[in-house]
């Protein structure tokens, strides 16, 4: 899982991001408790006792992060939560720079502001962060085998152009300022 996760962590930030949710959700579904971990999640793994006990202690780094952070119920890590923040930064420069990403973000404005207006009032985060969650949340109706509407992956698609545009720069500019 950890080599999973650094691999997209390198190669598209904004996947990153939404595996880790997946995660966390896992954690979650077990309650946060490492036995239980351990049991229906790790030991299914088809892989040497040494590297399940690798990935074992990836999920408990996890879990104990979660614990710290007091997630256990719903949120995000901070880091998590800080990779967001910085592709908010990205997307607000090209914003204003590339005449292309504006007409793509322009595309996607219709199913953020629908995203928005089904929230009521609950505070969903910017909108790199909407993009994310509806992008995640297509992810979840089809693991749960729940039928998805046409509107549903018109505005995933969207969503999808926008975060492959981000993680596409993130990758440039973290590529040029390590170097």
């Amino acid at each position: 899982m950890q080599s999973v996760a650094e691999n997209k962590k390198s190669n598209n930030i904004a996947e990153y991001i939404i595996y880790m949710y997946q995660m966390e959700d896992l954690i979650r579904s077990y309650q946060g408790n490492p036995d239980e971990i351990k049991t229906y999640v790790v030991s299914k793994y088809p892989v040497s006792e040494k590297e399940k006990a690798e990935i074992t202690d990836w999920y408990l780094d996890l879990l104990e992060k979660m614990k710290a952070q007091d997630l256990l119920e719903k949120g995000h890590l901070q880091e998590l939560n800080a990779l967001v923040e910085g592709l908010a930064q990205i997307h607000w420069q090209l914003l204003k720079s590339d005449g292309q990403y504006f007409e793509m973000y322009n595309t996607a404005k219709p199913f953020i502001l629908e995203a928005v207006l089904q929230a009521e009032g609950e505070d969903l985060g910017n909108e790199i962060q909407i993009c994310l969650n509806g992008v995640y949340g297509l992810l979840l109706c089809r693991l749960l085998g729940k039928k998805v509407s046409d509107e549903q992956l018109k505005s995933a698609d969207a969503f999808g152009n926008i975060l492959s545009t981000l993680s596409y720069h993130y990758k440039v500019k973290n590529t040029i300022s390590k170097n």
